[in-house]
């Protein structure tokens, strides 16, 4: 069995346009709310926040109502077509609002686009697996998440060729969200035009339904009922774990939190940063940001063969280390310096060797059976950090100072250090990738 690459490269175009979208929407927003509306730095956490708030409920209502879908076009297409247009329309009235200075525009606009990107992120993450035979997901996963990277470089790069001064002395965002606009509204044709869902989603439950019960018979009967009875306890969550191994779990969790707090704090509020604090423009900070993300991609397959050698645990240990020396680091300047390119790839480096562990180690306590609940352990806790942190950044910075936002992420991650060293469990050494691709199945963060 061979997995399709063109065709999942295709399927791929959808989470492309959400990543390049999610780019531009935690580059552009903080700046436009702190430059245009002069928003304190609190309130505009909260607004940061709001994604991730709205998330909590829109994802799993869209993607369980797409469950439900029939439609000529398939279960997941017409909400990856209609969510991708409504968005599309709506961002570009942001830069409309800020050239305005319509705060009210601006605002609805942007709770309306919001509400539109809702609604599809979850069906277009569930297609890749709607057409991919079972053993492939993991390549496929692969591909996905290295089409979203495309996505985020694409903004950073646009943002470096097309932001320009208005002549009011304010900055011009409007060519950058067309850009984006654009990729966006091109992506979903190539998806419209290229991948016939309802057909390949039969053809792939078929190959399914065969390779199950391939596997079915070729398990001893005792070994059938033992995977019957994990499946059972593994729905049992947290109750189905030993004191011991609950408690490895709830340290994982705990560092989840932690290295999220650190990291989405930094992500969120650099290019304010770098506007306020050091006095420039947008594509200085765009460019450090496409450097971490970069070398992020590069590090995937080194960091997954490292991670064979010498285990999840230690590797996430040295990826936190790097992580919080890197945020000290950036801490130390005062001013922009080229020298921050650097800082920004080993923080690329360290979140790399950081996000390809830390899903595995809660999926190996799981064990077998059913890992959606323990998945779903993993994305709440993530989730909720990516909605305090931008808050509680925010009343720091507005209150205590912008110094604070590097020693703050600094500290987050340290944290993690502590819990992630408390573990006892749930670590093992991965099997080095059947193919290099496979390096690139990641958690979609």
């Amino acid at each position: 069995m061979k997995l399709d690459t063109p065709r999942t490269l295709r399927v791929g175009f959808a989470f492309l346009s959400i990543c390049a979208f999610w780019q531009l929407y935690d580059n552009v927003v903080p700046l436009v709310l702190k430059e245009t509306f002069h928003m304190p730095d609190g309130p505009m956490g909260i607004i940061m926040a709001l994604d991730n708030i709205l998330a909590l409920f829109l994802l799993p209502f869209f993607g369980a109502l797409s469950d439900k879908t029939s439609t000529r076009f398939g279960r997941r297409t017409p909400y990856i077509v209609g969510g991708t247009l409504a968005a599309v329309v709506l961002m570009n009235l942001l830069p409309i609002a800020d050239a305005t200075r319509n705060f009210t525009l601006f605002i609805a606009a942007l709770a309306l686009l919001l509400l539109a990107m809702g609604t599809y992120r979850s069906p277009a993450v569930a297609l890749m697996p709607d057409v991919t035979p079972k053993p492939l997901r993991s390549k496929g996963n692969a591909i996905i998440n290295l089409m979203g990277a495309l996505g985020g470089v694409y903004t950073l790069a646009m943002t470096g060729l097309l932001v320009r001064k208005r002549a009011d002395g304010g900055t011009d965002y409007a060519l950058l969200f067309l850009a984006v606009a654009g990729l966006m509204v091109a992506a979903v044709v190539v998806l419209l035009l290229t991948v016939r869902e309802n057909r390949l989603a039969a053809e792939t439950a078929s190959i399914n339904e065969a390779y199950d019960a391939q596997v079915a018979q070729a398990l001893p009967e005792y070994e059938r009922q033992a995977e019957a009875q994990a499946t059972q306890k593994a729905r049992a969550g947290l109750k189905s774990l030993s004191p011991e191994v609950r408690r490895s779990l709830l340290l994982i969790l705990a560092s989840v939190f932690f290295w999220f707090m650190g990291y989405n704090a930094v992500t969120t509020a650099f290019t304010k940063y770098v506007a306020v604090q050091w006095g420039y423009d947008i594509k200085a900070a765009a460019a450090c940001l496409m450097v971490a993300t970069v070398a992020a991609v590069l590090s995937y397959i080194p960091v997954g063969m490292l991670s064979a050698r010498f285990g999840r645990k230690r590797m996430i240990q040295a990826g936190v280390i790097l992580l919080t020396a890197s945020f000290a680091a950036f801490a130390m300047f005062r001013d922009f310096s080229p020298a921050l390119y650097g800082i920004f790839g080993l923080v690329g480096i360290a979140w790399a060797t950081i996000n390809v562990n830390s899903y595995p180690m809660v999926v190996e306590i799981s064990k077998t059976g059913d890992v959606g609940q323990f998945t779903g352990y993993y994305y709440t806790f993530s989730m909720a950090a990516q909605i305090v942190t931008p808050i509680l950044s925010g009343y720091l910075m507005q209150y205590v100072g912008y110094q604070t936002l590097a020693p703050y992420a600094a500290l987050m991650v340290a944290i993690s250090f502590v819990t992630i060293s408390l573990t006892r469990h749930g670590d093992a050494k991965p099997q080095t990738p059947a193919s290099k691709l496979e390096s690139f199945d990641v958690g979609d963060d």
